[in-house]
């Protein structure tokens, strides 16, 4: 056995669509795997690569999961910023599964990271939507408009998901619940057609108020993004990462923008110019 995955990463939420919705972004993962009877190797490079490497890592369980055993050899090269809201665990899980041979790549994902939007738009590609129905999960295509492009502010510090999710609180009112399905609705019209996408329709209720605490500075990025041109901006994710969405033609003076912004403000990181990715992960069998 000797192959090679490579999975996008993805920005999940998109404002309104909290844990169901998310894009596959034009950043990318790759796990590669090759037997080795003397027992596992880890190899990282790029993000992530000062993470613990040995049988603790991601790659190394889920590979370990799928073939049964850890007798390989697992080489992972990652342009994908960890704890940032850009879906680096379930992409890496999914590049993990499918280098491993497995049938469903999503599957492993969801079962590995918990979370099946992220999984989904790093196993299919392209816009999802996502759901567990019955304990199993399940990931559905949405029209995506080809002129959109993505502007990601990547701060220079990590976040947690499950910090992010303690803030949240456990009830909402019911005008909250209604304020965020019908922007959603909008969100996925506007996603299909960028002339009908609202600057609104990318705004929330349910999660990026309550993170809003552990970066303060998200609320004026994600303005001035909707300033510079951005048809709508949102959190990625859990954060800190903020996404503009943009056209392609605009993409450029947004990214621009932000990283003035991100000066003003004497916030460290990236601006990011993606497209989406509409592939989701890639197998290459290599002899």
């Amino acid at each position: 056995m000797h192959r090679i995955a490579k999975a996008p990463a993805s920005s999940a939420n998109l404002g309104p669509g909290f844990d169901t919705l998310a894009v596959a972004l034009g950043l990318y993962l790759e796990v590669e795997i090759s037997d080795r009877p003397d027992g596992l190797v880890v190899q990282t490079e790029g993000e992530g690569s000062d993470l613990p490497r040995g049988a603790s890592h991601l790659a190394a369980r889920v590979v370990a999961e799928v073939l049964g055993h850890d007798r390989a050899h697992i080489k992972v090269r990652s342009e994908i910023p960890v704890a940032r809201g850009l879906g680096s665990s379930a992409a890496l899980a999914v590049a993990a599964a499918a280098a491993a041979g497995a049938c469903e790549p999503f599957e492993w994902g969801v079962r590995t990271d918990g979370h099946p939007e992220n999984a989904a738009a790093s196993a299919f590609g392209g816009l999802v939507a996502a759901a567990m129905l019955d304990g199993e999960p399940l990931a559905r295509s949405l029209a995506l408009d080809p002129e959109l492009s993505f502007v990601v502010v990547v701060p220079d510090r990590r976040l947690s998901t499950a910090a992010a999710r303690d803030l949240l609180p456990g009830q909402v009112p019911h005008q909250d619940a209604v304020f965020n399905l019908s922007r959603l609705g909008l969100l996925v019209a506007g996603l299909a057609d960028h002339s009908q996408l609202v600057a609104s329709a990318g705004d929330d209720r349910l999660h990026q108020e309550a993170r809003s605490a552990l970066f303060p500075e998200a609320s004026l990025l994600l303005e001035g993004l909707r300033d510079a041109g951005a048809l709508t901006s949102c959190w990625s994710g859990a954060g800190p990462s903020v996404l503009g969405i943009c056209t392609r033609d605009t993409s450029p003076s947004v990214a621009k923008a932000a990283r003035e912004l991100m000066s003003e403000l004497a916030v460290l990181g990236d601006v990011l110019e993606l497209p989406p990715d509409l592939g989701g992960v890639m197998v290459h069998e290599l002899g």
